[in-house]
């Protein structure tokens, strides 16, 4: 009898939540999304990859290439970047060559201090700042990365590893999809 009267009612639950059109339904579908992609999806994207943060909205446009194509954004900064010795052959060679947008969603990987080479974009935090900042490696001096944000004209300070434990350096872009986080954000901050 027990058995009949739990599966009588999960079957409700079941219909209530896939197929009924209700008000009701809808707000549980949403918290149980919210539920599900909060605490399974995004922690299990965070295992998978070695990252607390594995999956970051670009919220400003430090990496921004204005809408330029390669050679005319590097004919516009080929000159700071070349003191640093590193020329347009070099600057090519790097992933996201090209920048990317606010807005943009970008995956991070965990890496530890010998994982990072100059070209990386690394996410570090800094008490600075409330969101963890995106930028280029643009030179490791010792235990320092000097990160750069494209659209910049001069170089951060410098950033220690413990800056970075908990974050990453970018592995994958989705142009656009941050803009959903960026408006919810705006929307209930302000």
């Amino acid at each position: 009898m027990l058995n009949l009267g739990l599966t009588k009612s999960l079957r409700k639950l079941w219909h209530f939540i896939w197929y009924d059109d209700s008000l009701a339904s809808w707000l549980v579908n949403l918290v149980l999304a919210f539920v599900l992609v909060k605490f399974v999806i995004y922690p299990g994207i965070g295992l998978f990859l070695g990252t607390q943060f594995p999956i970051v909205a670009v919220v400003s446009g430090s990496m921004e290439h204005n809408g330029l194509d390669f050679e005319s954004w590097w004919d516009e900064n080929k000159d700071w970047y070349e003191e640093k010795e590193i020329s347009n052959e070099l600057f090519t060679s790097f992933k996201y060559k090209n920048g990317f947008n606010k807005g943009d969603i970008m995956f991070l990987k965990g890496v530890g201090p010998k994982d990072i080479k100059v070209g990386d974009v690394l996410v570090y935090e800094t008490p600075l700042h409330s969101n963890p900042i995106i930028h280029r490696v643009v030179e490791i001096n010792g235990g320092d990365y000097i990160t750069k944000g494209d659209n910049n004209r001069k170089e951060d300070k410098p950033v220690k590893a413990e800056q970075f434990e908990r974050t990453g350096k970018a592995v994958l872009r989705l142009p656009l999809l941050g803009w959903v986080k960026i408006w919810f954000v705006n929307m209930f901050v302000r």
